[in-house]
């Protein structure tokens, strides 16, 4: 619930503020679909995308952070049952994000969109050709969000038995980052592209180059097929809090999502992968934006908010609850009695995450696989404030005070209604708190120019590692040497 005594005003970043979404029905609040004026459901309509990309950047939004999966949630009631995701539409079907981008991009001028692709089943030659191509339609305007997947669904189709191991794929991951950075940074000069009539030279041949990478997982010779995009790299954005997600995040990304149902479920992490950022990599730790993951169940007065949240409860599944959180942990709770205290039990990632849950919403008497369905079925794994606007921005500046968050990833529980109340209660209130801003930065810019606030930064910054690739105009390829 939301906070509602006053808070601490120290916090006045400018928040960056995202839509969470997926190319499904109800995403993170299974069954939510079955609402009268939700329309998620319409997620195979083009124009669905299209009015949603136009009423979020008319209020503002730096971004549509697009979430992904390759395969279904089968956990629950398993092993391999789909059969509960099918019925309650838990992210199934889902279509391919990155499809829908440019439709959107060209109903708009200034908002971004962050699509995950994941580096364990597609090759980097072939990925960095789709996200340049996209980079180029959309006038600089996508990010990429690096998974490295956690469905063996999702492996079972694309020819393996399981998923590689947890640390073998951040392996694989960071050799694969650094191709792309190749392709994207060093094999064309910025001025390659020459469009000469009189000479007959499209692109000058010797500012065009192969990159040679030989490594343990990818060789490729290139050079990159697409020439430079307005960002060449995407906005690097990053969801892992594992070690060696940590490590990987610390090194790589310019955003990182994180979820928790309490600001103190994530400070840790932030505190950590801001401090490994400086110390092993060099950058600057603000340059690392953190989102958090929260679904705003907002009305006029509290009470309108919480019977809002009443009914979206009663509309929720918890069979599609009970089998996302099979997907997200791995942990079939149908082993359990209905009315089995999950704090009790023998799995330290059920205790954990019950435990968590615990503390973020201390009225809850006991915890059992129905409660746990129940708290997921609005908002999934991250928290969920409920309130007026004045209540939630409370909550938002706690997050901030006591997590050190950058901003917001917003979930919905029903689309696009829940973002419309954003728009209309919760973000006169941020900006009355000089929490948000009024416009864009930098008008007509790319994701990343927006994203930092500085016109001009359309490639990474001076300290992040792809911006050591970069192919300069006017250097001559033996005094730009392509890192290993």
């Amino acid at each position: 619930m939301a906070a509602t005594n006053d808070v601490s005003k120290k916090a006045r970043k400018s928040l960056i503020l995202n839509a969470f979404v997926e190319m499904c029905s109800g995403h993170q609040s299974p069954g939510l679909w079955r609402h009268p004026e939700d329309e998620s459901w319409r997620f195979n309509d083009v124009d669905h995308w299209i009015e949603l990309a136009k009423l979020l950047e008319e209020a503002k939004f730096h971004g549509i952070f697009i979430a992904d999966v390759l395969g279904g949630y089968d956990v629950y009631k398993g092993p391999r049952n789909l059969d509960p995701a099918i019925i309650s539409g838990a992210q199934w079907p889902v279509n391919e994000p990155l499809a829908v981008v440019p439709a959107m991009a060209a109903a708009t001028q200034n908002i971004g969109f962050g699509v995950t692709v994941t580096t364990t089943y597609e090759q980097p030659y072939h990925l960095a050709r789709r996200l340049s191509t996209v980079d180029h339609l959309t006038k600089g305007r996508v990010g990429w969000n690096i998974v490295t997947g956690y469905l063996d669904s999702a492996a079972r189709n694309l020819g393996h038995t399981q998923q590689p191991g947890h640390d073998d794929r951040y392996a694989v991951a960071e050799e694969y980052v650094k191709v792309t950075y190749k392709l994207w940074e060093s094999s064309w000069r910025d001025d390659a592209v020459v469009l000469d009539r009189e000479r007959g030279i499209y692109t000058e041949p010797s500012r065009v180059r192969q990159i040679n990478h030989e490594g343990k997982f990818y060789t490729v010779p290139g050079p990159h097929i697409c020439q430079p995009s307005p960002q060449r790299t995407p906005l690097i954005l990053q969801a892992g809090t594992s070690k060696a997600g940590k490590t990987f995040a610390a090194q790589h990304a310019e955003a990182i999502f994180v979820a928790g149902h309490s600001p103190s479920v994530v400070a840790k992490n932030i505190a950590e992968i801001r401090h490994q950022a400086k110390e092993e990599f060099g950058r600057n730790p603000q340059d690392i934006k953190f989102l958090a993951l929260l679904c705003p169940v907002l009305g006029r007065t509290e009470e309108e908010a919480k019977e809002k949240f009443r009914y979206f409860r009663s509309l929720g599944s918890t069979e599609g609850a009970l089998a996302l959180f099979g997907g997200w942990t791995g942990i079939d709770l149908n082993k359990y009695d209905d009315d089995q205290e999950l704090r009790q039990v023998e799995s330290n990632a059920i205790r954990s995450a019950v435990e968590g849950w615990s503390r973020a919403t201390p009225e809850v008497p006991k915890w059992t696989k129905q409660t746990v369905a129940e708290h997921i079925t609005v908002g999934g794994l991250g928290a969920t404030a409920v309130g007026t606007g004045a209540q939630v921005a409370d909550e938002i500046e706690r997050w901030v005070n006591e997590a050190d968050v950058d901003g917001f990833n917003f979930a919905y529980a029903v689309k696009p209604g829940s973002f419309k109340d954003i728009i209309e209660l919760l973000l006169p209130e941020l900006r009355s708190r000089g929490l948000f801003w009024d416009d864009y930065a930098v008008k007509k810019g790319t994701y990343r120019e927006n994203f930092y606030g500085k016109k001009g930064q359309s490639g990474p910054l001076p300290e992040h590692p792809a911006s050591r690739y970069r192919w300069k105009a006017g250097v001559d390829a033996k005094d730009a040497q392509i890192p290993a």
